[in-house]
């Protein structure tokens, strides 16, 4: 009995997914354990760091980050995983050298940057966060000099993810993140005592070490092995080639980035933490329908490239099902902020100005949330006609929007760090807006209301859920009625009411998570409703789906010569 569910415990670790479904299903399950382990693992840091501290800590991660993002993700999907798929059909030995080789030169060229910048840190430092002092800048330091360590782990990691996604194994990559998020908590946990600040650094570490160990034997079983050489041969070349394009985009990404670091540290030491934490919350929307819809859609997409009229129907379908599963999720994000980041972030030491500093970031990106979701699917469309050249231009161009949106907003306005997030739900507006329109003209389509109608009727429907759940909040919160806070003080009658019989003290967390789910459930419920009296196809389309899964569990099978590339977002980075 033992031995058998081991092996049929091995068999799905190690079988490939055989369907859009199945992928889809396994990289959005993945997709929601990972985010929600990554806001545990923001709680352990808020539980033992101030936001003044944690500002530091995510500081460090910049400079290792900007390397490590350039370097791997720009060959990561949009050139590793196409040239080394179009391989394997021609022979494994050659397949898998080529892996070995990329490896080998990732690492050097890796090295080398590293141990420059590291050597280098605190003048590079003093240029990307010029609001820390002397002795903060220190810190930032000793940390960045950790991590650079750890990215190395990573270099090599999302190549074996990369090879191991090409071949429909989704599973063990898809955990690696899982025991990465698990290397920082329990490092923190276990090292503060004696080391403190060093602690959730050397937690990295071991998470990137897990990250990596947990696909090497798979990867190992279906064939990599490390090889003694670093000549470029015809396949590699072809993946530097591929990568250009890619490479010029996050470069831009990461003075977006940048610039993000260098006003919140001049806004207050904290301001950074505030920033990095509201981006935490925002991404599990993104990613969990935007990105997995958008990787699950884009091998249909590139077999229907060639056939117009059903590449444009599946790219349009998708599109309306993000819109309609992501504008609730962000609905909630906004009316909903200040519960949830309690609730997420809530210590002794993150504060009600934390808390309130931190809700506002939120609002800020969720408003943004349904384009940058959009974005994902929209750029995939270009990449399955072979069309690398437009997303990237399109891409730059959203970059400089929030790069001159941020130094207006902070500089200009005078506003506080939510102004950062404002800057970037901004330019994720203008980039989802013109991509639309370009790949409708591509397609022949012109923009009408008919065309747009769905997106209108979900926009509508969120409005509807949003005011509800804002009154209800307000109403059984009984903070709101001891302060007279929002609508309710400027309401006579209500201070002759016994409101105490029915609200809940949100000052305890039982309460204040039943007041949130309460509030949440009422207003998907109203969304459903809304959906249902404006006609809105896409909510039947979506019940339609829910009972294939867990009712008739009917897929359909991918042909056996296709694959699933999938790419992360420019989001996903190691410290989100």
């Amino acid at each position: 009995m033992v031995n058998k569910i081991i092996a049929k415990s091995r068999k799905i670790l190690t079988a490939p997914q055989q369907s859009v479904l199945s992928a889809a299903s396994v990289i959005m399950l993945m997709v929601v354990a990972s985010r929600v382990l990554g806001l545990v693992r923001q709680r352990t840091l808020a539980h033992f760091f101030a936001p003044e501290e944690l500002s530091l800590f995510f500081a460090a991660f910049r400079l290792p980050d900007a390397i490590f993002e350039v370097l791997v993700f720009g060959t990561f999907a949009s050139a590793f995983i196409p040239v080394f798929t179009k391989t394997l059909k021609k022979g494994n030995s050659k397949a898998w050298e080529t892996a070995g080789i990329v490896v080998n030169i990732g690492l050097i060229i890796f090295a080398i940057l590293a141990v420059i910048s590291a050597i280098f840190a605190d003048n590079i430092y003093s240029v990307l966060a010029p609001g820390f002092d002397t002795l903060q800048r220190a810190q930032i330091v000793r940390v960045a000099r950790v991590l650079f360590a750890a990215q190395a782990f990573f270099v090599a990691s999302y190549i074996l993810t990369g090879v191991l996604e090409s071949l429909r194994r989704f599973l063990v990559p898809a955990l690696a993140p899982l025991f990465y998020n698990l290397g920082i908590i329990v490092g923190t946990i276990l090292l503060f005592p004696r080391l403190g600040f060093l602690a959730p650094a050397i937690g990295v570490f071991l998470g990137a070490a897990l990250h990596f160990l947990i696909q090497l034997p798979l990867a190992t079983k279906l064939g990599f092995r490390f090889v003694g050489s670093v000549r470029p041969n015809k396949q590699v070349k072809e993946i530097g080639k591929l990568a250009v394009p890619r490479v010029v985009e996050l470069s831009f990404l990461q003075v977006s980035k940048t610039v993000e670091l260098f006003l919140s540290s001049l806004i207050s030491t904290a301001a950074y933490t505030y920033f990095t934490f509201g981006n935490t919350l925002q991404l599990l929307p993104v990613g969990l329908f935007g990105t997995s819809i958008a990787k699950a859609a884009l091998p249909t997409l590139a077999r229907q490239s060639e056939s117009p009229d059903k590449f444009y129907k599946t790219l349009i379908s998708s599109l309306y099902q993000i819109v309609f599963l992501v504008v609730p999720v962000a609905t909630i994000l906004i009316v909903l902020r200040i519960p949830i980041v309690r609730l997420v972030y809530g210590t002794e030491i993150f504060d009600w100005e934390a808390t309130v500093q931190t809700g506002k970031v939120v609002s800020a990106f969720a408003v943004g949330v349904v384009f940058q979701a959009a974005s994902a699917l929209l750029a995939r469309g270009f990449y399955a006609l072979s069309d690398t050249k437009t997303p990237v231009i399109v891409s730059i161009g959203s970059i400089a929007v929030v790069v001159v949106a941020s130094f207006l907003l902070i500089f200009g306005f005078s506003l506080p760090v939510w102004g950062l997030a404002a800057a970037f739900s901004l330019g994720s507006f203008f980039q989802a807006i013109i991509l639309f329109y370009l790949i409708n003209r591509r397609m022949g389509k012109g923009l009408s209301f008919k065309l747009l109608a769905p997106i209108i009727k979900s926009g509508i429907a969120a409005l509807g859920a949003g005011g509800v759940m804002f009154f209800l909040l307000k109403i059984f919160d009984r903070s709101v009625w001891v302060k007279r806070l929002s609508f309710l003080g400027a309401i006579e009658s209500t201070k002759i009411i016994a409101f105490e019989r029915f609200v809940l003290d949100t000052r305890y967390t039982v309460n204040l998570l039943a007041l949130t789910l309460l509030v949440s459930f009422v207003g998907v419920f109203i969304y459903f409703g809304l959906s249902v009296i404006l006609k809105n196809r896409e909510f039947y389309i979506f019940i339609g789906l829910v009972r294939r899964i867990f009712l008739k569990r009917k897929v359909a099978s991918i042909p056996e010569k296709e694959t699933e590339p999938v790419s992360p977002t420019p989001t996903d980075t190691t410290t989100t």
